[in-house]
């Protein structure tokens, strides 16, 4: 199956910065699941998007791969899909582009300006839950608080400073039973309302770069806790991305660049 490749860095307006995802543009639903996994394990990026054309033309059908797994809800690798699709003309740049996934419908729209695509995704606010076992011990840090959606753990630490320096034991959070852990305080830099992190080791990713699904969750919990529904997170990865967040009730709007790194045919 020939197919257009592109390698986009998302959540960025820099070159290798951000998180890269693979976006495989096919020109029919696959179903091979073996296939699809075993492109994203070539790719080798913590995801590989397959997008799709749906039969009567309402949008796009779209699939997220991590090397390890199929995954529900991914944002930058939708990003990284939408950035792709008004590129290579399969979408005019005024009109956005609709995906459906395993989370339901997600739009991507081209924003005011300086290059900013708009996504509308479901909030995935956290409720309060006692810390699963191991986790602690795992992350080697004191959490001030611990959440969980229906996605993954939610742990505030005391500051920035501790969030940063965190070395997670990885082998031990793969029997963590979460798609991930998202660690997060609030942020020392005027710029930012929040700084994290995202760990996924049960799901082939040690940790993620930058984890717009992640801010499903982060937008709802820090909006309530700072009295704001417009909010700019910092995920301090060793490559690091800005994510910008708008609560819209069940919603979020989670705002950032995207920037493309190569193209190619998968062959």
């Amino acid at each position: 199956m020939r197919c257009p490749v592109y390698t986009v860095d998302a959540f960025t307006d820099q070159p290798f910065s951000g998180n890269p995802a693979a976006v495989c543009l096919l020109e029919a639903t696959p179903d091979d699941e073996a296939w699809m996994a075993a492109v994203a394990r070539e790719m080798n990026l913590s995801e590989t998007a397959f997008v799709s054309p749906r039969p009567n033309g309402d949008g796009f059908d779209l699939r997220w791969f991590t090397p390890a797994v199929e995954v529900d809800l991914c944002g930058h690798a939708t990003l990284a899909s939408a950035h792709a699709l008004w590129e290579s003309g399969r979408v005019p740049p005024a009109r956005p582009a609709r995906f459906h996934t395993r989370s339901g419908w997600l739009t991507c729209s081209k924003g005011t300006g300086g290059g900013l695509i708009e996504m509308d995704f479901p909030a995935r606010p956290p409720e309060p839950a006692g810390a699963p076992p191991g986790l602690a011990e795992a992350l080697g840090a004191r959490a001030v608080y611990v959440g969980t959606n229906r996605l993954d753990f939610l742990v505030e630490l005391a500051d920035e400073t501790a969030v940063r320096s965190l070395r997670p034991d990885f082998r031990a959070m793969r029997s963590v039973h979460t798609r991930g852990v998202i660690v997060t305080a609030a942020s020392e830099s005027p710029r930012f309302d929040f700084v994290s992190r995202f760990f996924a080791p049960g799901a082939g990713i040690d940790e993620d770069p930058v984890t717009g699904s992640a801010h499903c969750c982060l937008g709802p919990f820090w909006g309530a806790r700072l009295g704001k529904t417009q909010l700019t997170g910092y995920q301090a990865s060793a490559r690091g991305g800005v994510v910008g967040v708008r609560l819209a009730g069940d919603r979020v709007v989670l705002v950032g660049s995207a920037v493309t790194v190569m193209r190619g045919e998968l062959v």
